[in-house]
């Protein structure tokens, strides 16, 4: 049985995108900032330092929603350590999150422009057909020679 390696950081990382998500969401609605969502949470292996990334619902007001949280982040580093038992409550560093946004442009404009690949597989699709069955066919050969050889010892 492999035993698997779970480190720390990884299990406090967890636990702070937890935490930090309820604080985030708290301080949003307090404060009346766009809204955000807290999408991961990296720590450093001796838990000083985390990157907090957070996603916006509309992307134009993600700059100044994210200035606005590096600014109250010592009283959210403070709910934190009342939340977790941590002996050293880790620095906060607030980063925006682009990656959705980025899924969401590529998804439109695969929309927008949809892919020619019926119309170049129409006509050579026979040819590669027959180029794939060779190549299954002397891969079946390698495992039953794979296998004769592991008979015989």
């Amino acid at each position: 049985m492999a035993q698997k390696s779970f480190y720390r950081s990884d299990r406090v990382s967890a636990q702070l995108r937890r935490e930090l998500g309820k604080i985030v969401h708290e301080t949003v609605r307090e404060h009346g900032l766009p809204s955000l969502s807290v999408s991961d949470v990296e720590i450093t292996r001796d838990l000083a330092h985390a990157k907090v990334f957070v996603t916006a619902l509309l992307e134009e007001s993600s700059a100044e929603a994210v200035k606005s949280l590096k600014a109250l982040t010592p009283s959210m580093r403070y709910q934190l350590g009342r939340a977790m038992k941590l002996r050293h409550v880790p620095e906060l560093h607030f980063h925006y999150d682009d990656s959705v946004d980025r899924g969401e442009r590529i998804n439109n404009l695969l929309r927008e422009h949809p892919p020619m690949a019926d119309e170049a597989e129409g006509g050579d699709a026979t040819g590669d057909d027959a180029g794939a069955d060779q190549v299954d066919d002397a891969a079946d050969g390698d495992a039953d020679t794979r296998g004769q050889a592991g008979d015989r010892d």
